[in-house]
C-alpha cells in the first residue's frame, strides 16, 4: 500500500469554494464561559433523530452534536480526520483504503470506540442513506482490521469518499454497535453533547458529554478541537419565520435559524442585543421531480416544465433584496473548479408558448401536477407560488400542497403523494454531496443508464483536473433528463443573541466551542 500525500487526497475528496462563498469566522477568539442553557429556534420539528434515515438539514444540524464522522470539513472545505487517525492508506490501484481509528475515544455509554462500531455503523449507512447507497454500489468489502482500523475495498477508485464521509446531512454517523437498530431507540455516539430528551413539538434537549474525547488541532470549520462549554442545548421547533424573528428580538431565543430576507432591516434596528447573520454563498433552492410514478415520469413533460419556468422571477419574489440571491444556471459558481455552462441555455427560459407545445407533443392531457411545499421555509412557499402561475401560463394544471416541513419529509418518500417538491441545499464543493438525487434511492428516484454512465466516469476519475471536466457531462444530463431543477443561488439570514459567544456561521449550525457571556 502507499499513503497518498495529504494534498492529493484532499484534492480528490473536496475542493475549496470560491472567495464569494461561505467564509468561516467565529465572532470571538476568547474562551467562552462554561455553563448555561441556550434556546435555539429551528424551522420545525425533526421528523426523525436518525441522521442516516434522513437527509434533512434539520436532523443533521441537531444530531451532529451527538454523532461524529470519520472525517469532517475544515474552514477551507477540505475533508480532514475527525474519528479517523489520519488520512487513509490507499493501495497503488486505488481500490483499497485502510483507515486507522483514533484510540481512547469515549462513547456516551462510557465504552471506548472500536473498529467494530465503525464497520457496523458504516454498513448501516450504506443500507439506509442515499449517499451511503451510492458508496455501497461501488463497495466490494468492508471489514475491521484489528481493534482500531478498517479496510474498505472498491470496484473502482472512489474519488468522493472522504467528502461523502464528512457530510453532516444523511450522515455516516459512527454509533455504539449495541445501539444500532431500525428504528434507532438509543442515540449513543461520541460527540461533545449527549441526547437527553425529546418532546415532540416542544424541544430536543442535548447535554454536555463530560468524557468527550476532543481532537487537539485548532478549531477550523467543523474540524479541530471541540469543547462543550454549554450545559444544555435546547432545539425548539418554531415553524413560523416571523415568530423566530420576534423571539430573537425579544431575547427569547439565543439563535434563530433561516429567517426571511425582509427581516434584515428589523434585525439591524433591533439594538445591541441581537446580531443578524448573513451567510453568503449559502446554497441553492431546487425542485425535485417524481420520476418513478405519475405525470412527471415523462421526460418530455419535465423538459416542458423546465421551459416554462422563469427562475429569476422566483428568486426575486422570494428574496427581493439582491444581496440574497444570484440568478445562475450553473451548478457551481464562476471561478470554482466545477463551474460549467453546459446545459444552461435551458435555464430561466419562461417560454410559455414553447413549453405548451412540448407538453402537448409529449402527451400531456391536463393531469394535475401536485406541488409539495412548506411555509416553514417561507422562500420555498413563495417560489412555488410563482412557479404555479408560470405553469398555468404554459397550460399545466398545478395544485399546491402545503404541509409542515416534517410532513413534507415523510410524504416525499411516498411516490404516490407528489409530483414536484421544493427544497434547498447548502452549496458544497464536492458535486456528489448535493443534491442527494445524484446518489441512489433519494426521493425522486432518478435512475437511468445515462446517469449511471456519466456518474461512473466522474466518480472513478481521481485526477482533479480531469474530474472537473467530466462534471460538464453530468450537468448536461441533469439539464436533459431534468430529475431536478436548481433555481439559483442564495444567501441565508439568521440571528443570534449578543450573549452567544464564539458561534461560527455555518451551513449546518453547530454550538460546540460556543458559550454564554
Amino acid at each position: 500500500m502507499q499513503v497518498f500525500s495529504r494534498r492529493a487526497i484532499l484534492a480528490l475528496s473536496t475542493l475549496a469554494l470560491s472567495a464569494s462563498s461561505l467564509m468561516w469566522s467565529p465572532f470571538t477568539l476568547a474562551t467562552p464561559n462554561k455553563g448555561g442553557v441556550v434556546n435555539l429556534a429551528m424551522i420545525g420539528e425533526p421528523q426523525s433523530l436518525d441522521p442516516m434515515a434522513s437527509t434533512a438539514d434539520l436532523v443533521g444540524t441537531i444530531m451532529q452534536h451527538v454523532y461524529e464522522t470519520l472525517y469532517t470539513f475544515d474552514g477551507k472545505w477540505q475533508a480532514v480526520p475527525m474519528l479517523a487517525d489520519g488520512l487513509p492508506s490507499v493501495s497503488s490501484d486505488g481500490l483499497t483504503s485502510t483507515i486507522a481509528i483514533r484510540k481512547g475515544v469515549k462513547l456516551h455509554n462510557g465504552r471506548d470506540l472500536d473498529a467494530q462500531d465503525v464497520v457496523l455503523s458504516l454498513k448501516r449507512w450504506m443500507e439506509l442513506a442515499p449517499r451511503g447507497k451510492s458508496v455501497a454500489s461501488g463497495t466490494v468489502n468492508l471489514e475491521a482490521k484489528g481493534s482500531h482500523a478498517i479496510e474498505w475495498k472498491f470496484k473502482t477508485p472512489n474519488a468522493s469518499l472522504l467528502a461523502q464521509l464528512a457530510l453532516p446531512s444523511g450522515m455516516a454517523a459512527i454509533m455504539a454497535k449495541e445501539s444500532i437498530a431500525n428504528p434507532l431507540t438509543q442515540f449513543v455516539g461520541t460527540g461533545p453533547y449527549k441526547f437527553k430528551e425529546r418532546r415532540p413539538d416542544q424541544f430536543v434537549v442535548l447535554v454536555r458529554h463530560d468524557q468527550y474525547s476532543s481532537r487537539s488541532e485548532v478549531p477550523s470549520g467543523y474540524a479541530g478541537k471541540r469543547e462543550a462549554f454549554l450545559d444544555e442545548l435546547r432545539f425548539t421547533p418554531v415553524p413560523n419565520a416571523n415568530t423566530r424573528v420576534e423571539g430573537a428580538l425579544s431575547g427569547q431565543f439565543h439563535y434563530a435559524d433561516q429567517l426571511n430576507a425582509d427581516a434584515l432591516p428589523r434585525l439591524e434596528k433591533g439594538g445591541a442585543d441581537v446580531v443578524p447573520i448573513i451567510t453568503t454563498g449559502f446554497g441553492f433552492p431546487y425542485m425535485v421531480f417524481n420520476t418513478k410514478e405519475g405525470v412527471m415520469m415523462n421526460q418530455g413533460l419535465r423538459q416542458a416544465v423546465q421551459l416554462a419556468l422563469g427562475e429569476a422571477d422566483m428568486l426575486e419574489a422570494a428574496y427581493g433584496d439582491k444581496r440574497f440571491y444570484t440568478v445562475q444556471g450553473a451548478h457551481f459558481a464562476p471561478g470554482t473548479p466545477f463551474h460549467s455552462t453546459v446545459g444552461t441555455q435551458n435555464y430561466n427560459q419562461k417560454d410559455a408558448k414553447r413549453a405548451r407545445e412540448l407538453a402537448e407533443k409529449s402527451g400531456y392531457k391536463g393531469e394535475p401536477i401536485r406541488l409539495l411545499t412548506s411555509r416553514q421555509y417561507e422562500f420555498h412557499h413563495t417560489m412555488v407560488q410563482v412557479m404555479s402561475e408560470q405553469l398555468k401560463a404554459a397550460g399545466f394544471k398545478p395544485e399546491m400542497v402545503v404541509v409542515d416541513w416534517s410532513t413534507l419529509i415523510q410524504r416525499r418518500g411516498d411516490s404516490k403523494l407528489w409530483d414536484i417538491y421544493m427544497t434547498h441545499s447548502g452549496q458544497l464543493p464536492e458535486p456528489m454531496l448535493s443534491p442527494p438525487q445524484l446518489g441512489s434511492g433519494a426521493p425522486g428516484w432518478w435512475e437511468t443508464p445515462e446517469k449511471n454512465k456519466v456518474l461512473s466516469a466522474f466518480n472513478s476519475q481521481t485526477d482533479p483536473a480531469k474530474r472537473a471536466a467530466l462534471w460538464s457531462d453530468v450537468q448536461n444530463v441533469v439539464y436533459t433528463e431534468v430529475p431536478y431543477i436548481q433555481v439559483g443561488k442564495f444567501s441565508s439570514l439568521a440571528a443570534r443573541s449578543a450573549k452567544l459567544d464564539g458561534y461560527t456561521p455555518s451551513i449546518w449550525p453547530f454550538f460546540w466551542n460556543a458559550g454564554l457571556k
